[in-house]
């Protein structure tokens, strides 16, 4: 999946566990979190969709969190667990979703560019928009506030493709893509912005 979908189902799987469990949720850590297993792209001896989309790593790296932040880190675990769970297993060659314990894929095996994983982003995109303008969540982002600097992550996510790494964007998600990234820089130059001016 590209980051279209991977930030798509990150924001609204962590902001519907949120809402489930009463909870304040930090949207920039939602969208960090929700790609943060691609960083296997710029580690060299790392496979990509190995290790970093396990759910066995996932689960023994967050027990700390569950254990310090309890049901406050669960919108947090949805929005990176769905990373493998949902956006890789669905697209592409799949996951090792049990490393270290078996080495085999998983996944349903939908073409990266399909017309239905195009048609998969767009739908979630369109309903990530739809959900941040009625909860003010696309509002807030653009608030000075010192977490929207993890938006840096997501921003370089959906900036590298047009640069073709790790693959170039299918012209069908450029929108999309431009959407993130003006939602994203608007955040982070209103931050960098505000630094200055202290």
């Amino acid at each position: 999946m590209f980051s279209v979908g991977h930030l798509a189902f990150g924001y609204l799987s962590g902001r519907a566990s949120s809402k489930l469990l009463n909870l304040n949720v930090n949207i920039p850590l939602l969208f960090l979190l929700s790609v943060l297993p691609d960083i296997d792209l710029i580690i060299p001896i790392v496979e990509h969709r190995g290790p970093t989309h396990s759910i066995i790593v996932l689960c023994a790296l967050s027990l700390p969190a569950f254990m310090i932040y309890k049901k406050r880190a669960v919108p947090y675990f949805t929005a990176i667990a769905q990373h493998s769970l949902i956006g890789d297993y669905l697209t592409g060659e799949g996951v090792k979703m049990l490393w270290p314990v078996a080495s085999n894929w998983y996944g349903a095996g939908i073409k990266m560019i399909s017309l239905t994983n195009i048609s998969l982003e767009w739908i979630f995109f369109l309903i990530c928009l739809t959900v941040m303008l009625k909860t003010r969540d696309a509002w807030t982002l653009i608030q000075h506030h010192p977490s929207n600097l993890l938006l840096s992550i997501p921003f370089l996510t959906t900036l590298l493709p047009f640069f073709k790494f790790p693959m170039p964007i299918p012209p069908e998600l450029i929108l999309p893509h431009l959407g993130y990234l003006t939602l994203f820089t608007l955040s982070l130059l209103i931050d960098l912005f505000n630094l200055k001016t202290i």
